[in-house]
């Protein structure tokens, strides 16, 4: 049984002038699922959100939100967080949650009480009073997604959420979109954090200079771009083998690539073959944060 998709693009190309941003883009967001957009500064991932809120007009191809293109008063209900804030800076945290939860629908008690609980949430209870201009950048970014789920929206698109956090508020915030999840809405995420990838997305696409390098499950990207990592703690030195390189030793751990043919069996028996003791062999995926960096590199152009 075919998924209907909630966003759907189709060969999207954006330009601006003479400069070509967005080449022939095509993927889909199915209704539910925690979505990743991935790439490096510069690889089109706003413009492509731009274009799909209508901000941009796409110089060619479709950007769909539930079967048409978006309208701000197309009825589904749709949550943003840009990645600049956009926050009245002179206005006390309550007003502006205030302000903003009436131009999305509830009334002025619905949105007082639920900006009050959500304060108290994420540990701004006693901000309320506070003007925006005075929070730090994290907190200013924690009001900033009070802002943005407040209403429950269909439709969560948010970029660069953690951008501020520290390891603390970076879990909290992964928490508060998993429960957006958990009642429904579908979420696209823009993020450079490759554990929050692994923990919330279904499925993910990495952009690379406009087109997509990778487009799945976070499991079909790691099976199509990484062979397996070994890790293994060991006393003796391991041999060169056709099976494996090595890519990391020191301290008695090695870390060694599995070659595509090879299973983990057969490099343990060869390992033990060489008189080398095994005290941990673990095998794993190669992670997110080694595909992003293999594909990648040191790029530092900006979007």
């Amino acid at each position: 049984m075919s998924i209907t998709p909630l966003v759907h693009i189709d060969h999207f190309r954006m330009d601006f002038g003479k400069k070509n941003v967005i080449r022939d883009l095509s993927f889909e967001i199915r209704k539910g699922e925690t979505f990743g957009l991935l790439g490096s500064n510069g690889s089109g991932k706003t413009t492509t959100i731009r274009a799909l809120l209508g901000i941009y007009q796409p110089t060619q191809g479709t950007l769909h939100i539930n079967g048409r293109e978006f309208k701000p008063d197309s009825g589904m209900k749709l949550g943003y967080l840009p990645e600049e804030r956009g926050l009245y800076k002179k206005e006390s945290v309550i007003d502006v949650m205030v302000y903003f939860g009436r131009l999305k629908g509830l009334d002025r008690v619905t949105a007082h009480t639920w900006s009050l609980d959500y304060l108290q949430r994420v540990g701004l209870g006693e901000k309320d009073k506070t003007s925006i201009d005075k929070l730090s950048s994290g907190q200013q970014q924690k009001v900033q997604l009070g802002v943005t789920i407040m209403n429950n929206p269909d439709l969560l698109i948010l970029d660069e959420p953690t951008k501020g956090f520290d390891p603390v508020n970076r879990r909290l915030l992964m928490d508060l979109i998993e429960e957006q999840k958990k009642r429904g809405a579908t979420v696209l995420m823009v993020t450079h954090q490759m554990e929050e990838v692994e923990r919330l997305c279904d499925r993910i696409i990495l952009l690379k200079d406009g087109v997509s390098r990778a487009y799945g499950t976070v499991k079909e990207v790691q099976d199509e771009f990484g062979n397996l990592v070994i890790t293994i703690e060991h006393v003796g030195e391991l041999p060169q083998s056709h099976l494996y390189s090595i890519i990391e030793q020191g301290g008695g751990e090695s870390k060694v690539e599995v070659v595509a043919e090879a299973s983990p069996t057969q490099i343990l028996q060869e390992i033990m073959r060489a008189g080398v003791s095994v005290g941990k062999f673990t095998p794993t995926p190669k992670s997110l944060d080694d595909i992003f960096v293999e594909i990648y590199g040191s790029e530092t152009s900006k979007d």
